[in-house]
C-alpha cells in the first residue's frame, strides 16, 4: 500500500487530524500484548524505532502510512485491523479518512479491507487542483489499482507518468517510490484498490 499518515498535515498546518488515528493508538497496544511483543521487541521485528512505537500508542505521533504498514506486517495482522475502529463487526466497512492533504478537497479515505493473499483495501480518494499524494514504496507483491473517476490523474512512476483521465484505470507494482498528482485546475475523484 504504501502508504497512513504520510498526513501532509504538518507540512501543510491542516488542523484536522485524519480520524483513522484515532484507533490506532488502542488497536496498537492491544495488539502488540496478543502478540506477546514488548515495545523494544516489536520495535525490532518491525524497523520502527522504540520511540515511534511509544508515541504511536499515546496517540502523539504523526506517522506515515508505509510505517503502520511494517508495524502490521511485524504483528502478522492486517493493516485494517490496526486501523479500523475495533467496535466495528467486520472489514467490510471502515469509511475512516487516512490522509489528508494541503487542500481541502484533497483526502484518502479507506473504505474497506477485504482478504486477497494477504489483504485487500479498497479506497475513495480525492485531489484538489495542484495537490499531490508522494508515496514510500511498498513491499515486494503489493500493487495499486486505481479507477478514475472524476477529472485527470497523473501517477508519477520509476519509468515516467501516466496520466489517467475520467473512465479509465491503471495498475502497477508499488514496490517503487510513486506519487499520484492532479495538475489540472478541478478536483479529481478515484478509487484505489491496494493488495498485497
Amino acid at each position: 500500500m504504501g502508504t497512513i499518515m504520510h498526513s501532509q498535515e504538518a507540512d501543510s498546518g491542516a488542523a484536522e487530524r485524519p480520524p483513522i488515528l484515532e484507533h490506532v493508538a488502542g488497536n496498537l497496544r492491544r495488539l502488540r500484548r496478543a502478540a506477546g511483543f514488548s515495545q523494544e521487541a516489536l520495535a525490532e521485528a518491525s524497523g520502527v524505532s522504540r520511540r515511534m512505537l511509544v508515541n504511536i500508542e499515546r496517540g502523539d505521533a504523526n506517522v506515515s502510512l508505509a510505517v503502520l504498514d511494517r508495524i502490521a506486517a511485524a504483528l502478522n495482522v492486517l493493516f485494517v485491523d490496526l486501523v479500523r475502529d475495533a467496535d466495528l463487526p467486520d472489514r467490510s466497512r471502515i469509511q475512516a479518512l487516512a490522509w489528508a492533504g494541503t487542500s481541502p478537497e484533497s483526502r484518502g479515505t479507506l473504505l474497506a479491507g477485504a482478504p486477497a493473499t494477504h489483504a485487500a483495501e479498497l479506497w475513495i480518494w480525492s485531489l484538489g487542483a495542484g495537490d499531490r499524494y508522494v508515496s514510500e514504496p511498498d513491499g515486494d507483491g503489493w500493487h495499486d489499482m486505481i479507477y478514475v473517476i472524476e477529472g485527470r490523474l497523473t501517477v508519477h512512476l520509476a519509468d515516467g507518468a501516466r496520466v489517467i483521465e475520467a473512465g479509465d484505470f491503471h495498475s502497477f507494482a508499488s514496490n517503487q517510490p510513486y506519487i499520484y498528482e492532479n495538475t489540472g485546475t478541478t478536483r479529481v475523484r478515484f478509487l484505489r484498490n491496494v493488495i498485497y
